[in-house]
């Protein structure tokens, strides 16, 4: 077997060593600077990657991208900080002192996927984890960002999608959060919609820092822990709970800096933080990129995939009428050819007798017996706008605006609290700062 490697950086004694084995390892360009690799590496031309230039400059989106070409990528360094960052965002790290011997075979190893090898080596300080599988289907060396609390169980992931059209993502998924944080849960709130995110808005929260990109960043530099976490995610009290919010990105164009890599790292640390991850994801699941660029190219909704291929539950919340309900069909279909394995819990919202007719649950379920693909029904969320209009005037959720209504109690049956009366005064009370 012939390893094509390239090389960044100035370690000729190491890849004249390499070059002088005359073995399965063949140094194929030499690159001056880390762009230059990432290009080779989508032509195809290579299969691993040396990275003996100064490792600060290895970064995340380095990484990313080789691993998501199938390069594996070793990176040199004596320096135990750098290696334990290297080795947190995925990198196999070594010694510059190793022997070009050691090296091949390392390489080779990597290569060829040999049972029982190291996902990485560890470098000084830096311990050794498997390889687990990133978040677009490829395998990854990255174990997640480093966090303080490695051993705190996991909770759950619950993504909240829907259509185009506004059927109501963003009042599910904020009212789902408010209703497991009433129910005694840890919960973190997280606005990953790239195109219209609106959670900072019906909470009442005037931020425009975008914790969830701010998260994202700190992922990427594999610094991200708890200190990091509750700076960027603000503490938002609600109904007499409260709840982390992690708010999107305020203006569209920046959607660059939610890269699917980082938000799934970021995803993870969050799951060892709270018993519930709420996030809101956008409509779109399309691909163009790839049919626009020949290598590979930043992909807008890749946040709302990476998050839909995270969760351990997906929403998929449709509008109850003759518009929402053919549209849900198509989407739920295209969701499951988008994401393999996902199988979407319906939920539709604004269900009310003019718009389907008398019994109107009870026509939906026949309706999605027969035109729908073969996903449960999740819930039924009655049109109640009153309920819902006042929530939104008030940056509120409906267990503090409307406590008693018909919609609140959906949503409390559909997050599995049951239904909930009228919390105490005290806890009704608004505050004028809702942040920590």
């Amino acid at each position: 077997m012939s390893v094509a490697v390239v090389v960044w950086g100035d370690n000729g004694a190491l890849v004249e060593g390499l070059e002088r084995l005359r073995g399965a390892v063949t140094v194929v360009r030499r690159c001056a600077e880390l762009n230059e690799v990432v290009a080779l590496a989508q032509t195809g031309l290579a299969e691993a990657a040396l990275l003996a230039g100064d490792p600060r400059l290895v970064d995340a989106p380095v990484l990313d991208a080789l691993a998501g070409c199938g390069i594996h990528a070793v990176v040199l360094t004596n320096d135990p900080g750098e290696a334990e960052r290297l080795a947190g965002l995925g990198a196999t790290v070594d010694s510059p002192g190793t022997t070009a011997q050691a090296l091949s075979d390392l390489l080779e190893m990597l290569a060829a996927g040999v049972p029982g090898a190291p996902a990485r080596r560890p470098g000084p300080g830096g311990p050794e984890r498997q390889g687990t599988r990133g978040p677009m289907g490829q395998e990854r060396s990255s174990p997640g960002p480093r966090v303080d609390s490695e051993a705190a169980p996991a909770g759950r992931t619950v993504a909240v999608w829907g259509p185009t059209g506004a059927p109501g993502r963003t009042t599910v998924a904020v009212n789902f959060a408010a209703e497991a944080a009433l129910a005694g849960q840890r919960v973190v709130l997280v606005d990953a919609d790239t195109y219209g995110a609106s959670i900072a808005a019906h909470l009442g929260l005037l931020d425009e820092s975008a914790g969830l990109a701010h998260l994202c960043r700190l992922a990427d530099q594999s610094v991200l822990d708890t200190a990091g976490f509750e700076r960027a995610c603000s503490a938002v009290a609600v109904a007499g709970t409260r709840l982390r919010v992690a708010t999107g990105i305020h203006r569209p164009g920046r959607w660059p800096e939610l890269r699917p890599a980082a938000l799934s790292r970021v995803l993870g640390f969050l799951r060892r933080q709270a018993d519930v991850v709420v996030v809101d994801v956008a409509f779109c699941l399309e691909t163009d990129e790839d049919l626009s660029f020949d290598t590979s190219a930043p992909q807008r909704n890749g946040a709302a995939l990476a998050v839909l291929e995270a969760a351990d539950e997906v929403f998929a919340v449709g509008a109850a009428d003759s518009v929402g309900v053919p549209r849900l069909v198509k989407g739920v279909e295209e969701l499951r050819a988008a994401v393999p394995g996902c199988e979407p819990a319906v939920v539709f919202n604004r269900v009310r007798a003019s718009a389907v007719g008398p019994s109107p649950e009870r026509q939906l379920r026949l309706a999605w017996e027969r035109f729908g693909p073969e996903v449960r029904i999740a819930g039924f969320l009655p049109y109640d706008a009153a309920a819902a209009d006042l929530a939104l005037q008030a940056g509120s959720v409906l267990a503090e605006a409307a406590p008693n209504s018909a919609l609140r109690s959906a949503m409390a049956t559909l997050a599995g609290a049951g239904p909930r009366r009228r919390p105490p005064l005290l806890a009704r009370r608004r505050a004028d700062l809702r942040l920590q």
